[in-house]
């Protein structure tokens, strides 16, 4: 068995569910008991760790946050029943690179807290909270499905911006690629493409299935199947993605018409303006078809994400060091895109052959992980 398959086998089996996915949401059991195991991974090899006060770890060879040190790593939380390699990939590959690397080099690796935004709706939650992106009484409100808060599950008010972000000198964050744009074993991004989150609240009046004559309804699912159907053209017309893949129901039952319809829209496109287009189209067309339902539409932005671009010149650096690696965009967000804003950041893509994730279908053979921890490994080395 390979180094990585070695080290992989002692987190598989932590919040892996009979679906096959993981249930890996932020400062959960599962997730605690990964941390656990990163605190223990950072002791083997005397590194020291420390916490941000935001929920965020991180293991230092050196002294926490010294001026000049390459941060890398990722997260270990999940979406629902998601996959097992987004995000702890680029936490076990961090620790294997780090072996590899000459001990008297300055390095760091970040485990950040809710990046998926499984549990409190807004993704990539911790790196917002250290660089100032989110306010920590904004973030410690934040509630999930239970009514728990992030201050709460925290244990207190998140501490905000850490000032020493802007003293590294670069972060790199491995991470499996989320689509078939790969060939390589190894790639490198360039770009992040503008995404969001929007709450879609369809009220309507709920009343008895069997007795309100059809003329009579104020139906607020109808309005609904109209705006996820307008999201799918919309996104087809534009070459752009928009997914609605979380819905709440009220009273939620078989023989009662609802009240109230509420989904979260997510829409992603290549650049600001087209996704600003798709989304006011969408609303539009919604808000229109509600008109004619007798229902009302209610649309709340949650989080939104402009462009990302990682540091050009850092990308062809690492492109060159591996060989003339590809380098190529993504439409999925992560930590590296909200540190890119105060660091040169850039982030490696290990290929993943079917491009299938947030799915427990999600996979990278042994091979392509040992590839991309020595391409991280030669990174690490170099930038330091």
């Amino acid at each position: 068995m390979t180094e990585f398959g070695k080290l992989w086998a002692e987190i598989a089996p932590i919040g892996r569910a009979d679906s096959g996915g993981y249930l890996r949401f932020a400062l959960t059991e599962p997730e605690l008991t990964l941390r656990d195991w990163f605190r223990a991974q950072a002791s083997a090899r005397d590194m020291t760790v420390t916490g941000d006060g935001n929920g965020n770890l991180f293991a230092w060879r050196g002294e926490p946050w010294a001026p000049g040190t390459v941060l890398t790593g990722s997260h270990f939380d999940s979406v629902p029943h998601g996959g097992g390699y987004d995000g702890p990939l680029g936490i076990v590959s961090a620790f294997l690179a780090a072996d590899r690397v000459p001990r008297d080099r300055k390095i760091g690796i970040a485990a950040f807290v809710e990046e998926e935004g499984g549990r409190f709706g807004v993704p990539c939650l911790g790196s917002r909270l250290l660089t100032g992106f989110l306010k920590p009484d904004q973030a410690a409100s934040l509630k999930d499905r239970d009514g728990v808060s992030f201050g709460e599950a925290l244990g207190a008010e998140p501490a905000g911006a850490l000032p020493q972000v802007a003293g590294l000198k670069a972060v790199v964050e491995l991470h499996i690629e989320q689509g078939r744009a790969l060939a390589a074993p190894v790639g490198v991004a360039s770009a992040i493409w503008p995404h969001g989150r929007w709450r879609m609240d369809f009220t309507g009046v709920g009343d008895h299935a069997g007795t309100t004559r059809m003329d009579d309804r104020r139906d607020p699912m109808l309005t609904f199947a109209f705006a996820v159907l307008a999201a799918n053209k919309e996104a087809r017309l534009t070459g752009a993605h928009a997914t609605v893949g979380r819905v709440h129901v009220e009273p939620n039952a078989t023989n009662a018409i609802p009240s109230l319809v509420r989904g979260w829209l997510d829409a992603r496109a290549a650049d600001t303006a087209t996704l600003d287009r798709v989304v006011d189209e969408i609303v539009r067309k919604s808000t229109e078809r509600a008109a004619r339902d007798g229902t009302a539409l209610n649309v709340t932005a949650e989080s939104v994400t402009g462009e990302v671009a990682f540091h050009e010149d850092l990308a062809r650096r690492i492109s060159g060091l591996l060989g003339d690696a590809p380098i190529l965009p993504t439409g999925a967000g992560h930590d590296a895109g909200v540190l890119s804003a105060h660091v040169p950041t850039a982030m490696l893509f290990v290929r993943n052959p079917t491009g299938v994730s947030h799915s427990p279908a999600e996979h990278a053979s042994d091979t392509d992980c040992e590839a991309g921890i020595e391409a991280l490994a030669r990174v690490l080395e170099d930038l330091t």
